[in-house]
């Protein structure tokens, strides 16, 4: 191997659903996602994933349903645009037992779950998988997953970082800061499994959130799961600056990536962090085979059962936008938006009209596409790493399995030769994996700061 060259990271791009950002290939007569509600489904395409030395399988996760197209969610229902959508923690176990080094990263929305009941379910996964877990934050972007969950609309997109903040110190105190790492004694003779004098009691009275209990897990492998994030505004900038180890950008082009890149780095090392101590993944859609003639026939056959609208679809609830209210070629008004600024942002900044949207959309999502052979693929691959200044990819699916393969068979061998990809994985939890600096958070990030705390009352 060529050494000195930066391996590129990957995470298989996916969701416990039959569409996800490709919509209409569940039509495709290969296409197998609709048996996404079976187990054998998500362990055969784990062990197919650590066969290609992939870092991670990158879940997503929505609450709600896409109801602002047309004013309604028949579309939604008759496209499976992310519905029905299963709850992805439930697919770990499983596809941890088939594994040894795939890392998994889970996408839940705080707002769902109080803190103290999903800090005992993560660190139960990072048990499970021997500390293979991350979890990617959201806040929620969807009206109807409010109304669903018993309120009256979405919190306004800045108070949602606010609420995270909080949320997240309570996470913090329990999975860092409740027991000790010998706590455990496991001593047989004296009647001790673990030390009272070693767990203690946390104290969380914030302006969201109120926790006064001892953490029900014993210290994982992690304790603290790999933290990973996907807003890019201005906000969600500080946020991750203060909690993120990875996360997601959309780039529609490497010079778009690059400048999300250093602005997010500048952010880190405002934050006292270091520019190193982010991972950036960028989304991308990928079609390839043995010889580019091939990739691209292989295209035309997947656009021939693509849905441009389910994508436009997608498209209003990300930016909070009924495109069907304009015809094909209208200008459209785009205004700051209560869901997803970063979707919003892009379209205003590429004077998308509907038309614009339908090809844009039709296949990759707001994704860059690459279609070739390994080796026009793997050049590609090299040149979003070097000029879009990132560190690796999420994904995504087109026709399952065989997108996921065709890149094992066509694009991991080339770039192994380059010296560009790993031809083994290395030991350790995920985060060690990533960053090579331990299982454990380092010094640099906040949640240190809550490990065995003084204001913690005795257990």
């Amino acid at each position: 191997m060529t050494s000195g060259k930066k391996h590129i990271l990957l995470n298989a791009f996916n969701m416990n659903a039959v569409g996800h950002i490709n919509h209409g290939l569940w039509t495709h007569p290969r296409d197998q996602s609709h048996r996404y509600k079976t187990l054998d489904y998500w362990t055969s395409l784990a062990a197919t994933l650590e066969r290609g030395l992939f870092d991670g399988l990158f879940l997503a996760d929505i609450i709600g349903v896409y109801d602002v197209y047309q004013g309604s969610s028949d579309l939604t229902v008759r496209e499976s645009i992310q519905l029905p959508v299963n709850d992805p923690m439930l697919l770990v176990s499983g596809m941890a037992a088939v594994t040894k080094h795939l890392g998994f990263g889970i996408t839940a929305n705080l707002n769902a779950e109080p803190p103290y009941l999903f800090a005992r379910r993560i660190s139960t996964l990072d048990h499970l998988t021997d500390g293979r877990i991350g979890w990617n934050i959201v806040t929620g972007y969807l009206d109807s997953a409010a109304r669903a969950l018993g309120q009256d609309a979405l919190a306004e997109h800045d108070l949602r970082y606010d609420q995270a903040d909080d949320y997240l110190e309570v996470l913090y105190k329990l999975w860092e800061g409740s027991w000790d790492d010998d706590a455990v004694r496991l001593d047989r003779a004296a009647r001790i499994f673990a030390d009272p004098s070693k767990v203690r009691r946390i104290a969380h009275d914030g302006p969201f959130y109120r926790s006064h209990g001892t953490h029900l897990s014993e210290p994982s492998r992690q304790r603290t799961p790999v933290l990973y994030q996907a807003g890019t505004s201005g906000r969600g900038r500080r946020f991750a600056a203060r909690h993120a180890e990875c996360v997601f950008v959309t780039a529609a082009d490497k010079t778009a990536a690059r400048t999300a890149s250093r602005a997010l780095r500048e952010a880190f090392v405002a934050a006292g962090r270091r520019a190193e101590d982010v991972k950036l993944f960028v989304g991308i859609t990928v079609v390839t085979d043995a010889t580019g003639k091939a990739a691209e026939a292989k295209l035309a056959d997947y656009l021939a059962h693509a849905n441009p609208e389910a994508g436009v679809a997608h498209f209003s609830a990300s930016t909070g936008i009924d495109f069907s209210a304009y015809d094909l070629d209208d200008p459209i008004v785009y205004g700051r938006s209560n869901a997803m600024q970063s979707a919003t942002q892009l379209a205003q900044e590429r004077r998308w009209t509907k038309r614009d949207l339908m090809n844009e959309l039709k296949i990759g999502g707001r994704y860059p596409i690459i279609v070739g052979d390994g080796a026009v693929v793997a050049d590609e691959l090299q040149s979003w790493i070097e000029e879009g200044e990132i560190d690796g990819f999420n994904l995504t699916r087109t026709v399952v399995p065989e997108s996921y393969e065709d890149f094992i068979a066509f694009v991991v061998p080339v770039l192994q030769e380059r010296g560009l990809y790993k031809t083994s994985y290395a030991e350790g939890a995920f985060r060690q994996k990533l960053f090579g600096e331990g299982d454990r958070l380092g010094p640099r990030h906040v949640a240190t700061g809550y490990r065995f705390p003084t204001n913690a009352s005795g257990a």
